[in-house]
């Protein structure tokens, strides 16, 4: 299938296709790349190292590292990160996991033993830290995906450069910071490293990070060994076992970047969508499209794109395949060289007919599993460049600024991924030494036969898959990247479950809370809650429920160019930025 041609002349109204809904910015167009991030500095980052010659992959890895300067609440080398690349030569999507295990000691029996017994590692606990992946993911993308040109050194500098000289801090960026600031300062003796003269920067004062910049230079001149052994190795386990903590040298000399194949499926028949298979997320949104489809074909409803926008029909339709989705895969997916994923029997059309069947489109359904819960503190952001290849990459700390503790003369602070960990004995993610926990973060593409559609995302824990089906089928509307974005979104967040009930699998048997943003009108929300739906309305900086997305759109024009057109998600600080 051809990719999208827009011939502006032969449009009676350019007008009527610009504002599908009214978007409060413009998109970015560009015929070279463009670096669409959710803070502007970094978006600059980027824009260098495509100036220099890098390639889409180099220019990720640059914002990636700027973002952990310009947004530490959210990300950074403490973390993880995960990958999509399309190659314009071979129009293939390639995937990096760039998750880290649980440290080896760090089992079932172990956290039960010392006392923990809830469900889950608290997001507080420095066992809840597994090996920080972002680092290793850096270096493998540039040295996999890279142009060649540059070496980790020249990616890393313009976040170097940042560190070093400051940067101002953004306002939504800001507000975060300042409701972990007590977080920080008690996680470790080394809270002054993220403080401000021991108090959350305010918006515009500027922040130095001299000793994160050690640690990308440490990065850059030793590359994977520089990280993961030596001073900074040690710094990590020395702050994680002050607490209580059980992670050894050698859990971190053994981590390594996994090169993944991405799964995929095709949505009517018009565009297929790319993600990184478990222990990430992306099948969540797979599923839902799938559920979405075979609800049409059932007749359970008319066609999605036929229905009104943000109608009670359309969202009650997408809540409902998004809520099938998401029990099945928060009690499948786990790490696979653990537990066995039925990745390919989910997502067949005989399993997706079953579930669609069970759509009623007059009421909410009950679901069985788990639900999602809600999350926002990761960064997502995508690259093209001047040869046609696109860079979909996100990495996060897990909930803000992760644990909030920082490794001595480090200059970030350790995420909490391993509260993705189930601890009951049986779950298929249940708490194993040496294992990745299920991982909420993930890049997307969709390709129109094998040429490139979008790079995008949609950040904010297990709000992701839910924005990932949000914003495509906007797209699809014929909305503009940047509108597409801008339209009000939902968010199923979580339940709670019946503490009498003895029966593990009913945990998710309830019905969730969903989250709709103000724009959506009242007597909407009235029709959802008439459905059985418990719906909420945010505002402000609530929105951050919702997520924050990038996107980049390829277009090709009549003279046969292409065309990039980029939007950036108004709930965050940053832009989208072309290259000339």
């Amino acid at each position: 299938m051809s990719p999208i041609t827009i011939d502006w002349s032969k449009v009676d109204q350019p007008e009527l296709v610009l504002q599908r809904f009214p978007s409060r910015r413009s998109q970015v167009y560009g015929t070279k790349g463009i670096v669409s991030s959710s803070q502007p500095l970094a978006t600059e980052a980027g824009l260098e190292i495509l100036r220099k010659g890098g390639n889409a992959a180099d220019a990720a890895v640059a914002t990636s590292a700027a973002l952990n300067v310009t947004e530490p609440s959210c990300c950074g080398i403490g973390g993880d990160a995960f990958c999509l690349f399309y190659d314009a030569k071979s129009k293939e999507v390639k995937g990096l996991n760039g998750s880290g295990h649980s440290p080896q000691k760090l089992t079932l029996e172990y956290v039960r033993r010392h006392g923990l017994k809830g469900r889950q590692i608290p997001l507080t606990d420095l066992n809840s830290v597994t090996v920080p992946g972002a680092a290793a993911a850096w270096i493998d993308t540039v040295e996999k995906f890279g142009s060649g040109k540059l070496t980790i050194g020249e990616v890393l500098e313009p976040a170097i450069r940042l560190a070093e000289e400051g940067v101002p801090v953004s306002e939504i960026h800001s507000a975060s910071w300042q409701r972990s600031e007590k977080l920080i300062r008690n996680a470790s003796p080394n809270g002054d490293e993220m403080l401000l003269n021991g108090k959350a920067p305010l918006p515009g004062q500027i922040m130095t990070f001299p000793n994160l910049a050690k640690t990308f230079r440490t990065v850059a001149e030793q590359g994977k060994d520089g990280f993961y052994k030596g001073r900074i190795a040690q710094e990590i386990v020395n702050v994680i076992k002050s607490k209580g903590g059980v992670m050894e040298l050698a859990d971190l000399a053994q981590h390594e970047t996994t090169f993944v194949t991405p799964i995929k499926y095709t949505y009517a028949g018009e565009v297929t969508v790319y993600e990184c298979p478990p222990n990430g997320q992306g099948i969540t949104a797979l599923l839902a499209l799938g559920i979405l489809e075979h609800i049409q074909e059932q007749g359970g409803s008319k066609p999605l794109l036929e229905m009104e926008h943000n109608s009670p029909e359309y969202l009650h339709t997408l809540i409902e395949a998004l809520r099938f989705a998401f029990a099945d895969t928060q009690h499948y997916v786990t790490d696979p060289d653990f537990s066995y994923t039925p990745v390919e029997e989910m997502l067949s059309k005989e399993y997706l007919a079953s579930r669609a069947k069970l759509f009623d489109s007059a009421k909410t359904n009950k679901v069985i599993h788990g639900n999602p819960v809600n999350s926002s503190d990761t960064v997502y952001f995508t690259v093209t460049d001047q040869w046609g290849n696109a860079c979909s990459y996100i990495q996060s700390n897990y909930a803000g600024f992760g644990t909030g503790a920082i490794p001595k003369g480090c200059g970030f602070t350790l995420q909490n991924r391993g509260s993705g960990f189930i601890l009951q004995e049986g779950h298929p993610n249940v708490l194993q030494g040496g294992k990745r926990p299920y991982h909420t973060i993930i890049p997307a593409m969709a390709l129109r036969g094998d040429d490139l559609f979008l790079s995008y995302g949609v950040m904010g824990g297990f709000m992701q898959p839910q924005g990932h089906v949000q914003v495509l089928l906007n797209m699809l509307r014929g909305f503009t990247a940047q509108a597409a974005l801008d339209a009000p979104r939902f968010c199923i967040s979580s339940g709670t479950p019946d503490p009498d009930d003895e029966d593990e699998d009913s945990a998710g048997d309830i019905n969730s809370e969903v989250f709709f943003e103000d724009d959506i009108p009242f007597e909407t929300i009235m029709k959802l809650r008439e459905m059985g739906h418990k719906a909420r309305v945010i505002s402000g900086f609530g929105r951050s429920m919702v997520g924050r997305g990038q996107i980049i759109q390829k277009i090709v024009d009549v003279s046969g160019r292409t065309v990039w057109a980029a939007g950036s998600d108004p709930r965050a600080d940053g832009h989208a930025g072309a290259q000339i």
